[in-house]
């Protein structure tokens, strides 16, 4: 690699976390946040990584799509997919929001439980064609020689499923809600003594702490 990695850095200067000005539920103060990478225009600011492990520890990660908040953060996928044998063994799960214009970090973790068929399919219903097709066409994760097979598939799917008719939603394919213990806020700050706060679930409320950079 030709690039001195070492040398790569920025110095974190657009904000700072008074614990004090903090909402005392951190979905209050998720939500603020959100509105607020929202309005910086960020692309997809619902963008996550969400990780995920094994029964027997091994860890995965990747990007998924935050579609819903309610008593947790939910997202939808295969349910043929590697994170969601990760999830039927393991129901625990971290997620973190990276909205680096920003200079801010949320990350979460808690337990993760399934969505009923009929959730999934009322947002299911909201997809756009394509999108409902897909889940149909695509066995998540598995081994394939190639896209003609897929896109073979999305044909056959097609003419069964008109333009405007309904595609129902597929029995493999639906929503996880994960259902935070702990919440972590970050903002960079200068010198890399950045604000950290954490939120514990203590029985029905949360408590507060700042974390050492």
């Amino acid at each position: 690699m030709k690039d001195d990695l070492s040398q790569m850095r920025e110095n974190y200067i657009k904000g700072s976390i008074d614990i004090a000005s903090l909402d005392v539920n951190p979905f209050v103060q998720f939500e603020q946040w959100f509105q607020e990478a929202k309005a910086s225009a960020i692309h997809e600011p619902n963008a996550m990584i969400l990780s995920t492990a094994t029964l027997d520890g091994i860890p995965s990660s990747r990007t998924v799509l935050l579609k819903a908040i309610d008593t947790g953060f939910v997202f939808y996928t295969n349910y043929t997919s590697n994170k969601s044998k990760d999830l039927e063994s393991n129901p625990k799960a971290a997620m973190i929001f990276l909205w680096k214009e920003l200079e801010r970090q949320v990350r979460l973790s808690g337990r993760i439980e399934k969505l009923s068929h009929e959730a999934s399919n009322e947002y299911f219903q909201k997809r756009p064609r394509r999108s409902q097709l897909g889940a149909w066409v695509s066995n998540q994760s598995s081994v394939i020689a190639g896209r003609e097979g897929l896109q073979e598939e999305q044909k056959r799917l097609e003419a069964l499923y008109p333009e405007g008719s309904t595609i129902p939603c597929p029995p493999h394919w639906g929503g996880y809600r994960l259902i935070p213990s702990q919440f972590e806020f970050w903002q960079g700050r200068s010198s890399r003594l950045h604000d950290r706060i954490r939120y514990n679930l203590d029985g029905d409320t949360y408590a507060m702490e700042r974390l050492a950079p």
